[in-house]
């Protein structure tokens, strides 16, 4: 769900991009309700099954070492169902982000080129890589921190809860950590929202020292 969410933010900032004054935020927030309702709908009727299917089982082998095994019980076309609906959910928003941040950069550099007739539009085009090139890193290492779920996805094998557990436990835990560092992966590279966050910041302090001290 994190990954999807990133991604829509990613393709509103490219909408906003290519609308430039004509963008309609009203609009927009309307939008952003619906959508967000139609994605918790399809990622739960498309991952339904993993949950259904999963269930635990309590052994104890010839050691008499008590083991944990997870156990699924997919059919052959389930497992290939399985296999393409993660790859979707974490291959999909990972190109909505890198390719929302061309559109933005190249837009950007097109905007450029037309108020400043005396610049070519490939100048413009590396002076706003250089300075959005953020928008490009971010999506590689959303993915990449994102890749240790997917992996255990497609493990296939039984965990045993002595050992096993605490490297596929890291490895979830892990995966998780792009919803938590979005702060610093979006807003921080980038001048104009620093800025714009600096600026809140500083009017959110003015409005409880009013509160505060109030001017009579």
């Amino acid at each position: 769900m994190d990954q999807w969410l990133t991604a829509c933010v990613s393709l509103e900032r490219a909408i906003t991009t290519i609308k430039g004054p004509h963008f309609d935020k009203q609009k927009s927030k309307q939008s952003a309700k619906y959508i967000i309702l139609f994605l918790f709908i399809i990622l739960t009727m498309t991952t339904i099954h993993d949950p259904i299917h999963r269930h635990l089982l309590d052994d104890i082998d010839y050691d008499d070492e008590k083991r944990i095994w997870c156990i699924i019980t997919y059919s052959s076309s389930l497992h290939i169902y399985d296999l393409l609906i993660n790859s979707f959910h974490f291959f999909i928003p990972f190109l909505i982000n890198f390719i929302s941040a061309i559109i933005i950069i190249k837009k950007i550099a097109q905007y450029r080129t037309r108020s400043q007739n005396n610049k070519h539009f490939l100048i413009q085009l590396r002076k706003q890589l250089r300075r959005y090139n953020h928008l490009l890193i971010a999506p590689f290492v959303l993915v990449i921190l994102a890749l240790p779920r997917l992996i255990i996805s497609f493990a296939s094998g039984c965990m045993k809860s002595g050992q096993d557990s605490w490297l596929f436990l890291t490895g979830y835990f892990i995966s998780f950590i792009p919803s938590t560092i979005t702060f610093m992966v979006f807003v921080l590279p980038s001048k104009i929202y620093r800025q714009e966050f600096i600026k809140s910041i500083k009017k959110y302090q003015l409005n409880i020292k009013r509160r505060i001290h109030p001017i009579f």
